[in-house]
């Protein structure tokens, strides 16, 4: 870009017709607009996350990232609203629980809300699956120390959250967060320690576009999915593991 823009100062400044010319010419390049294609337009290609299209780029990401922890899916394992993923990705799963603030949902075996689950014993789990849950919790930090609480020493909490998405119209007036990679560290880290942490964000430019607009991610390439650029993150990943002071001991 630097010498582009020094070879524009030159033209610009240049006496002669040609330079004019030629300085005209590269302005027109420089002005000329992205094709845009399909995305050239002020309404969503889907009002569903890509779910009418195929799968929304934002499970890619997510699957992704729990089946390299397949081996952190293991004894007693909790997740939010259903036990797909225990079942998809767990590896000795010894037992299920599936947490829901809904006392309609049929799958819940614990109806409570995350950040006030005093009632759940502490030191209970070994696995905890929390993906895409921490925007509709007023008090995201509550939650995540609960999560550790109820965890047993050196058990793992499997958590995603939401970079750059759209809202939630299914949760209006309780979709309250979006998140960085620094915000899920601090958040994180002063309750799990910053060295029992692992942060990862997924996606890029192209794919933040397309989840936004409604594509799904078989519409691109995986080399498109894969590229990571941690400015454009669509979904943000952490693997915390709670410390185990007896074994640190001994």
């Amino acid at each position: 870009m630097s010498t582009l823009l020094s070879k524009f100062n030159q033209l610009v400044i240049g006496p002669s017709g040609r330079a004019r010319s030629n300085q005209q010419r590269l302005m027109r390049r420089l002005m000329r607009p992205a094709w845009l294609g399909t995305l050239r337009r002020t309404t969503p290609l889907s009002d569903y996350w890509g779910y009418d299209r195929g799968t929304p780029i934002d499970r890619y990401y997510i699957e992704r990232f729990l089946d390299e922890c397949r081996g952190d899916i293991r004894g007693r394992v909790l997740e939010v609203k259903n036990s797909d993923y225990t079942q998809r990705f767990g590896t000795g799963v010894m037992h299920s629980d599936v947490l829901d603030i809904d006392p309609a949902n049929p799958h819940a075996t614990i109806v409570v809300d995350l950040a006030a689950a005093d009632c759940i014993p502490a030191d209970t789990f070994d696995s905890i699956i929390l993906t895409q849950t921490l925007q509709y919790i007023y008090r995201p930090n509550a939650a995540i120390a609960q999560a550790c609480r109820i965890l047993r020493p050196g058990g793992v909490l499997l958590m995603t959250v939401p970079g750059i998405i759209k809202m939630d119209p299914n949760f209006v007036g309780t979709d309250y967060w979006r998140f960085t990679a620094d915000s899920c560290a601090a958040l994180t880290g002063e309750v799990f320690g910053a060295k029992q942490i692992r942060v990862r964000t997924y996606g890029n430019v192209l794919t933040a576009i397309a989840f936004l607009t409604g594509l799904a991610h078989e519409e691109l390439s995986p080399r498109e999915l894969d590229s990571a650029d941690p400015a454009y993150p669509v979904v943000i990943a952490v693997r915390a593991v709670k410390p185990d002071e007896k074994a640190a001991r001994s």
